[in-house]
């Protein structure tokens, strides 16, 4: 085994859940896709709870991962909640908040998946559609029945690090009824869908920082390239930190 990889965060939740004879235990824990393709992609996963003085962490890591899940709190990019807005931890919040300014300051490689993407553009200054049956007559492409993933096609922009790595775009997996609406300072567009919706930016000021709205630990065989080019970056960033 190579004791060297890169030791990658990787943002859990803090969520009831059931096993065994246990019902609604509180628990930190993550979907395993995101685990596994870290993991694939050559990195060492680091499940990181929603605890305070998370950013002490951005010392250790040589990347992070910014996982889907529950909804930002509106109240963060100065809107009043929408009746849709649901399941918001505003702990959650507040320690992936302090830990994403941390490693985009110190320059870590950073992957946003859906809502890490919807909590890049937040903390760029930017705001959210909160609820996208509202705003797009396709809202249905992009969130299916609770707990189904769908399929829908996204375009990257061409000369973006996005498109660099997942070509021209393709079929991605799906579930979000929220998405980038004022886009915030410093990122840059680098996926749509076909209605218009945002699916994809980046900091093109930072060595890595792409986001997607998509779920790319989800696809097997597609979501790959995205991990390991967290991990490329993620190499040369331990390399610099021991030197």
């Amino acid at each position: 085994m190579d004791r060297n990889r890169p030791l990658i965060g990787v943002a859990a939740y803090e969520v009831p859940a059931s096993f065994s004879h246990w019902r609604d235990v509180e628990c930190d824990m993550v979907p395993a896709g995101y685990v596994k393709q870290v993991v694939a992609a050559g990195g060492m996963p680091l499940l990181i709870p929603p605890v305070p003085d998370v950013e002490q962490l951005v010392g250790v890591l040589d990347g992070l991962v910014l996982t889907g899940g529950s909804d930002i709190g509106a109240e963060r990019y100065g809107e009043q909640r929408h009746p849709d807005t649901l399941g918001v931890y505003e702990h959650r919040d507040t320690a992936e908040d302090e830990l994403l300014r941390a490693a985009l300051a110190a320059d870590l490689p950073v992957l946003g998946i859906c809502r890490g993407m919807q909590l890049m553009n937040v903390v760029a200054g930017g705001t959210l559609h909160q609820h996208l049956p509202e705003v797009v007559d396709s809202a249905s492409d992009h969130k299916g029945p609770p707990g189904v993933f769908v399929r829908h096609p996204v375009e990257t922009v061409p000369g973006t690090r996005l498109a660099a790595i997942v070509g021209a775009g393709g079929s991605v997996h799906s579930c979000h009824h929220q998405s980038p609406e004022r886009v915030g300072e410093g990122l840059v567009v680098s996926a749509t869908a076909p209605d218009c919706v945002i699916e994809g930016l980046e900091r093109p000021d930072r060595r890595f920082a792409v986001g997607v709205l998509w779920h790319p630990e989800e696809d097997l065989t597609g979501g790959g390239p995205l991990f390991l080019a967290l991990l490329e970056a993620a190499a040369t960033h331990k390399l610099r930190r021991a030197a």
